[in-house]
C-alpha cells in the first residue's frame, strides 16, 4: 500500500513539474464538454449515457453500445477522437515513464529506501548470495527486507524484498538506507582489494557506521585475526575471522573425521538441524540447566547446549548441571526449525 502511495505522489509531482496537470484539466474539460454537447444533439440519451460514451470514445475502447445518430453528434465524436487521444496519450506516456524510471532507479541503486527492521549488507562478494539465501531460509527473516550497499552497477539479486544502494559506506548512503531503523548490519570484506587492505577498509566502514548509529548491531567479516582488536575498538558487536574459522575446521576434520559435516549442518538454515537462540519462557525460570535440557528434549525434541547470561553478556556453553536459569537468560538450542516456546511444557 505504501509503495503505491509513493508511486502516486511521484506521478503527481511529475505531472506538476511538467505542467501536465494542465493537460489533465483540459482532458477532463474536453470530456465534460463532449458529454454536454453529445447529450444536446442526441436528445434520446441521458447525461450519464453521454458521459459513458465520452469516456469510451476518448479511451479508444469503442464498445459500440452507444453511437451518434445525428450529424451534430458525429461532429462531436470526431472532435473528441482527434483531441482526446492526443491529451490521453501524453498522460499515459508520462505515467509509464515514471514507473519505468522508478524501477530503473531501484535496480541502479539510486533510490532512497523506506523500510524498517531490515538487514543491511555493506559490501558484496561471492559470499553475498549465500548470506541472502541463509537469511531467506529462516522463518524469522524470510520476509524481512534486506538492503545491499555496494559499488555494483545494478541490483545483485532478483529478490522483490531486497533493495540496492550503489556507493560506499558514507553518511549520505547510510541515511538513504534508513540505518537508524535497521536491526542488523553485516559488513563483508571487499575481495577486490589486496588482502592487507581489506581489513583496514572494513574497520574504517565500521567506525563510520558506529559513530553515526551506535545502537545498530554490527556483524563483521575479517580476513586476519590480528585485526580483531582494532575491530573491537571500532565497536563491532560480533567478529568472524574467515581464515581462522576455516583453519580451525580443517584441524577438527583432521582430528575427528567427519565432524565438520555436523558443524556445516548446524550453521546452515537451508537443511538439517540448526542453532537457534530463543527467549526463555517464564515457566522455565529458576530451573536448573539439566532440568531445562531434559524438558526441552523430552517434550519438544530440542537440545539445549548453551545459555547466554544477559547480566554478564557472556555465552556459557554446556553450563554446569545445577546452573540456575535466570529470567533474563536466553537459550541456545539445536532444532530442525526455529522453536516457539510460548506455551507450557507438559510434565509427562
Amino acid at each position: 500500500m505504501l509503495y503505491f502511495l509513493r508511486i502516486f505522489k511521484l506521478i503527481s509531482f511529475r505531472l506538476r513539474r511538467e505542467n501536465l496537470h494542465k493537460v489533465l484539466f483540459v482532458l477532463l474539460a474536453l470530456i465534460l464538454a463532449a458529454t454536454v454537447a453529445f447529450s444536446y444533439f442526441e436528445e434520446e440519451l441521458g447525461f450519464f449515457d453521454a458521459f459513458w460514451w465520452s469516456i469510451v470514445t476518448v479511451t479508444t475502447v469503442g464498445y459500440g453500445d452507444i453511437s451518434p445518430a445525428t450529424l451534430g453528434g458525429r461532429f462531436v465524436g470526431i472532435a473528441l477522437m482527434m483531441l482526446g487521444i492526443g491529451f490521453l496519450g501524453v498522460l499515459t506516456a508520462t505515467i509509464a515513464s515514471v514507473l519505468i524510471e522508478n524501477k530503473f532507479m531501484e535496480n541502479k541503486g539510486m533510490k532512497e529506501v523506506r523500510v524498517k527492521g531490515h538487514f543491511v549488507i555493506c559490501g558484496w562478494n561471492f559470499r553475498g548470495r549465500d548470506i541472502v539465501a541463509e537469511l531467506r531460509a529462516d522463518k524469522k527473516t524470510m520476509d524481512v527486507p534486506i538492503v545491499v550497499i555496494a559499488e555494483l552497477t545494478e541490483k545483485p539479486l532478483d529478490d522483490s524484498n531486497l533493495h540496492f544502494l550503489r556507493g560506499e559506506v558514507q553518511p549520505k548512503i547510510l541515511e538513504m538506507a534508513n540505518l537508524k531503523e535497521a536491526q542488523t548490519v553485516i559488513q563483508l570484506s571487499d575481495d577486490k582489494l589486496d588482502a592487507h587492505v581489506r581489513d583496514a577498509k572494513t574497520i574504517l566502514d565500521i567506525l563510520t557506521i558506529k559513530s553515526l548509529y551506535p545502537d545498530v548491531y554490527v556483524c563483521v567479516e575479517l580476513m586476519e585475526s590480528g585485526n580483531i582488536e582494532h575491530c573491537r575498538r571500532a565497536k563491532a558487536d560480533e567478529i568472524i575471522v574467515v581464515g581462522e574459522l576455516s583453519s580451525n575446521l580443517l584441524v577438527q576434520a583432521a582430528l575427528d573425521h567427519g565432524i565438520t559435516h555436523m558443524i556445516t549442518e548446524l550453521v546452515s538454515n537451508r537443511y538439517g538441524n540448526e542453532l537457534y537462540k530463543v527467549k526463555l519462557p517464564s515457566f522455565l525460570v529458576g530451573l536448573t540447566f539439566f532440568e531445562v535440557m531434559c524438558k526441552l528434549k523430552k517434550n519438544n525434541d530440542i537440545l539445549c547446549i548453551a545459555v547466554e547470561n544477559k547480566e554478564t553478556h557472556k555465552l556459557i556453553a554446556n553450563p554446569d548441571a545445577d546452573y540456575r536459569i535466570g529470567a533474563e537468560d536466553e537459550l541456545v538450542v539445536i532444532a530442525t526449525n526455529r522453536p516457539e516456546l510460548g506455551y507450557k511444557l507438559s510434565d509427562n
